[in-house]
């Protein structure tokens, strides 16, 4: 009898481990909701004329990701469509010149039609307030569809506060129910004040906005987003991470090269999820930064401090320049010189 509590003691502590480290006992697929991400997604080519404005992709029947054209304007963001059994949570709503109520609207009088449902209601939230994510609010606002009435919540601190119930901002996190799917909710400014993760417990994805994703992560107040990625790392400690989303792909595949600013064309480009592992690595390199932080370039994102410190040196608007009047030129077939 005492080896067998002995025996139990051990798998106690083992199982402890194990959840500790965000690990599944077995390789079944951890109890979470599955999902398929593309191989490739569409960027802003090679023809521009044969391009939609939005690829709409199934990741599972109740969670779809809408990815901006380039060819539209060379931030090609990504949306992210949730939904639960009370209530859809699209997260964005696109940059410049997106259009995203047509494609939006297709995908949700679909996911209508397959569940045998009249309506939901959808709320609108944002990743953060900068304009790449931003552009379509009005455009979703003036929705009048008394099939999907629009529930819309202003990307500003105080609005982002009280609707998910964020009583101390930043340190404490909130949460959204959309009816038998929980979302977590934490703050972490730095690339922007307003700047929020989601994670969603059914399928283990952390939703990171610009703060983390395979390109230049842009940081504005450095120590803020030291604290957040600290945050971030703490939060998923335990928990099953089956991919990091952020809102773009910048970065190419080969390791430590990313495309230029302004490019709509992206014809080999990263894959867009990311691991827990980049937050840990994330991790490591702000913690060795004393003083002014500099830039670095890892494998599958670069670290981009922005301010005054950088401005001599910064080439990034010139080449931009350079890379958006190349770009725009051969729009319409990318193949000819």
């Amino acid at each position: 009898m005492q080896k067998v509590h002995l025996a139990l003691g051990v798998l106690t502590v083992l199982s402890s481990v194990v959840a500790s480290q965000g690990q599944a006992a077995q390789p079944d697929g951890g109890g979470i909701r599955q999902g398929r991400l593309p191989l490739t997604w569409n960027t802003g080519g090679p023809k521009c004329m044969e391009m939609p404005e939005w690829q709409v992709h199934e990741y599972n029947p109740d969670l779809f990701i809408l990815r901006q054209s380039g060819c539209t304007d060379y931030e090609k963001p990504f949306l992210y469509l949730l939904f639960g059994r009370e209530r859809a949570l699209l997260l964005d709503t696109g940059s410049r010149h997106g259009n995203p109520v047509p494609a939006l609207q297709h995908t949700l009088h679909q996911w209508l039609l397959r569940n045998h449902r009249e309506s939901i209601p959808l709320i609108v939230a944002h990743s953060h307030s900068h304009s790449d994510h931003v552009a379509g609010d009005a455009e979703l606002q003036a929705i009048k569809d008394p099939a999907t009435p629009i529930i819309f919540v202003p990307a500003t601190v105080e609005a982002t506060k009280k609707f998910y119930g964020m009583a101390n901002w930043p340190e404490a996190s909130g949460a959204v129910d959309l009816g038998d799917r929980m979302i977590d909710v934490l703050a972490i400014p730095g690339h922007d004040a307003v700047s929020v993760a989601l994670y969603d417990r059914q399928t283990g994805i952390l939703f990171t906005g610009d703060s983390l994703y395979p390109g230049r992560i842009y940081v504005r107040d450095f120590p803020a987003f030291a604290a957040s990625n600290k945050r971030m790392v703490k939060f998923t400690e335990g928990k099953l991470i089956a991919h990091i989303l952020g809102c773009h792909i910048e970065e190419t595949r080969t390791p430590y090269l990313d495309y230029p600013v302004g490019t709509i064309y992206q014809p080999d480009e990263h894959e867009l999820s990311l691991s827990r592992g980049a937050l840990l690595e994330m991790q490591s390199v702000l913690e060795k930064f004393t003083g002014t932080p500099t830039r670095v370039a890892l494998r599958d994102f670069s670290l981009w401090p922005t301010g005054p410190a950088f401005s001599a040196t910064d080439q990034s608007k010139s080449k931009f320049k350079e890379t958006q009047e190349y770009q725009l030129n051969h729009m319409w077939n990318q193949s000819q010189p």
